[in-house]
């Protein structure tokens, strides 16, 4: 019998982010600006509303779940048991990934080409602090592609030892056996919170970005 393992929200996070920064990183790379800045802005409104989630979500979406001692990390690269969400060695990476995440979309926030288009806090800072944000942002792209290629590295070798961890991100649910089902919230709720942050953002920052599209 399956369990549900994963509420709405958390299975579109995941799908969102992986669309979210591919165009993101394509729209840098191609110099597609205003797509650059408003994907940038949707990306920081859905990365807020997970750690919002995070906190008053889902039994499984909770930050609480995702921190483990390194002794408890070490072992679950061993061990085949079956846990609810993610196993600690899981959890590191998905921490690790809101850390390199969060540190591109906000180093974005302060970082200028000295040309043509800066973000909307260079005003705010001195000009060191903005030539560091644009460092840190340039270098953080790099080793976020890195932690990627492990990401998916990790999911195929999982997947040659029989543990498919992709199905249930499709489906919300696990047919392995659990102790007891995770208390699920209705997704529907950080997503109306989503909508509601990336309209401020939009409207605050992104408008002309957006306009320019149209």
């Amino acid at each position: 019998m399956a369990t549900k393992v994963w509420d709405g929200f958390i299975r579109g996070f995941h799908w969102l982010l992986v669309i979210g920064i591919a165009v993101l990183y394509f729209s840098g790379e191609e110099g597609w600006l205003e797509v650059h800045f408003v994907t940038g802005y949707l990306l920081l409104a859905l990365m807020a509303t997970r750690l919002i989630w995070g906190i008053i979500g889902s039994q499984t979406a909770k930050l609480s779940s995702l921190f483990h001692p390194p002794k408890a990390i070490l072992a679950s690269f061993k061990s085949t048991a079956t846990y609810v969400g993610h196993n600690p060695a899981g959890s590191l990476m998905v921490l690790a990934f809101f850390v390199l995440i969060s540190v591109q979309l906000v180093s974005g926030l302060f970082t200028t080409d000295d040309i043509l288009v800066e973000g909307p806090l260079v005003a705010h800072v001195p000009y060191s602090w903005a030539e560091l944000a644009g460092d840190i942002h340039h270098t953080n792209i790099d080793i976020l592609l890195i932690a990627i290629a492990v990401h998916i590295s990790a999911i195929v070798i999982y997947r040659l030892r029989g543990k498919n961890l992709v199905k249930p991100l499709l489906t919300g649910n696990t047919a392995e056996p659990v102790s007891s089902a995770p208390a699920m919230r209705s997704g529907l709720i950080a997503y109306g919170i989503f909508v509601v942050l990336s309209a401020i953002l939009l409207l605050t920052w992104g408008y002309e970005p957006l306009m320019a599209l149209f």
